[in-house]
């Protein structure tokens, strides 16, 4: 009879006074889903001569709420949900880090705490206008920007806080994220409505590609070429468009030269300095067609990476990178690194430019060109039938529906001086003679080089160690063995794998 009675009491609710006369409604609304406990849907109503009376209309309010299944269902906070949300989220690895950044450093601070029950359109509001404010969430107080999180002794490094918004991509990256976690809280019945479609999304941002001009790219391509690996790299991402990730992961065997074409079937992720080789970013391959130019120096390129793999007395596999820093091709590039390789190729030209610009640039002339839309969303590898590419280039479109112009390859710069095929060897332009102003993995590299010259160091010889290198230029191993690997790449020395390099 006694739990009868409890039972019956939960279903109707219960009223009790507070020692301050006020009086608190407590209606009965199922399992916590989370917590697996009692839920209830609590109010307090304040001492008056109408309480009575307004206790019971907040009675039969809360008890309607509970029969239309429109009552928030759980205590649980928006931190419980992303926790849950991540565990059951079904992404690349790379997208999982992008999202977990972004609930760690904006999410979690800002609203965490909070009941996922109270988020509603008003605090999301306040949210994004706090991130379009700072991307520090500084609420105008008084603050230091230090150069590390570490311990530290400040110096001029260390400034005074300058409030920065966040960018419009960076807070629709959030919105999406807040959104998919509150759609499964609903599918869950954790809440009865999604509070994000209360709130104004924030803008996605208009793209604004910046790819560089014709006379840039000439500029760009002549530097590039001083190396012969790194000028092919350079050239291929600006005639195919490919991201950086799938040109590290470029083998000879997808090159069909007779066909003319190139198949993109993987592509190189990075976290930290851990890489590992996945599927394209849409998971899909595809095919892009080369023009002749491109061909007969991949061609070429293919015989120089023969030879240099034969120097060093080793095979180049069918199955061998492209690009590798190995002769063997058995290694692909770091993106991170090939990024950063051309970020200071384009400062020393005097630009601000990332490897990203190459993919627009050959976009942007493609559509300048005429190319239709749908053939130059399949051949950068974008979704959507066209629809992203669109978005992204519409103003190049605009401008290629009132002129014509002739093909890629038209507009590409020509080669530079010095740069040529002979006999079906690739030959090189003279490289910028090395100076005291060079990089110490280069000058370290010419004096070698150097000493082999001279018959100071012979076939045969041992050269010195890394750590003995190091100790006379000053400089870390690390950069002693990257000028021994320059020399291992232009098969003048012999390097194995636990042993002293080798003079060939």
């Amino acid at each position: 009879m006694a739990a009868a009675s409890k039972a019956r009491k939960r279903a109707r609710g219960e009223i009790e006074t507070l020692p301050s006369g006020a009086l608190r409604v407590r209606v009965y609304a199922g399992i916590d889903p989370v917590t697996r406990k009692r839920h209830y849907l609590v109010e307090t109503v304040p001492a008056g001569p109408g309480a009575a009376r307004e206790a019971e209309k907040v009675r039969t309010r809360l008890l309607n709420q509970v029969d239309e299944q429109r009552n928030p269902r759980t205590k649980a906070t928006v931190n419980q949900l992303m926790d849950r949300y991540l565990e059951v989220l079904d992404v690349e690895e790379t997208t999982r880090d992008s999202y977990q950044g972004y609930i760690r450093n904006h999410i979690r601070p800002l609203l965490g705490e909070l009941p996922l029950a109270q988020l509603d359109g008003e605090i999301l509001d306040s949210f994004y206008a706090l991130l379009r404010t700072c991307r520090a969430h500084c609420r105008g107080r008084a603050m230091t920007d230090h150069r590390t999180t570490r311990e530290h002794v400040c110096d001029e490094r260390c400034r005074p806080h300058e409030c920065r918004p966040l960018s419009a991509s960076s807070m629709h990256q959030i919105h999406g994220i807040l959104s998919g976690a509150c759609k499964r809280a609903v599918r869950w019945r954790w809440i009865a409505v999604n509070p994000i479609a209360q709130a104004e999304p924030p803008s996605p941002g208009r793209p604004d590609p910046q790819p560089p001009t014709p006379q840039q790219a000439a500029r760009i391509v002549s530097e590039a070429w001083r190396d012969l690996d790194w000028g092919m790299l350079v050239w291929l991402a600006m005639t195919t468009g490919i991201r950086r990730g799938e040109l590290c992961a470029l083998r000879w065997d997808r090159l069909d030269v007779e066909a003319g074409v190139l198949t993109i079937r993987t592509s190189i992720a990075q976290r930290s300095s851990r890489t590992w080789e996945k599927d394209t970013k849409t998971h899909q391959q595809r095919r892009i067609a080369l023009d002749p130019q491109t061909l007969g120096l991949l061609d070429a390129y293919h015989r120089h990476c023969r030879e240099r793999a034969a120097a060093v007395r080793v095979d180049l596999p069918a199955g061998a990178r492209i690009f590798s820093l190995s002769p063997d091709g058995s290694t692909w590039l770091k993106p991170d690194s090939v990024s950063q390789r051309y970020a200071k190729m384009c400062a020393r030209l005097g630009w601000d430019m990332h490897l990203h610009q190459l993919r627009h640039y050959s976009a942007t002339e493609l559509i300048a060109s005429g190319v239709d839309v749908r053939t130059v969303a399949g051949r950068l590898g974008h979704g959507g039938g066209g629809a992203t590419t669109l978005r992204v280039y519409s103003a190049w479109v605009s401008e290629a529906d009132q002129r014509a112009a002739g093909t890629l390859a038209a507009h590409m710069p020509a080669l530079p001086d010095g740069l040529a095929i002979e006999d079906g060897q690739l030959t090189s332009p003279a490289p910028s003679p090395v100076t005291e102003d060079s990089p110490p993995y280069l000058r370290i590299a010419a004096d070698l080089r150097a000493a082999i010259a001279c018959g100071a160091l012979r076939p045969g010889n041992r050269l010195p160690t890394l750590a003995d290198l190091a100790r006379q230029y000053n400089v870390t191993e690390s950069t002693a063995n990257r000028a021994v690997s320059l020399l291992s790449r232009g098969g003048e020395v012999l390097t194995t794998r636990g042993r002293r390099s080798t003079v060939v």
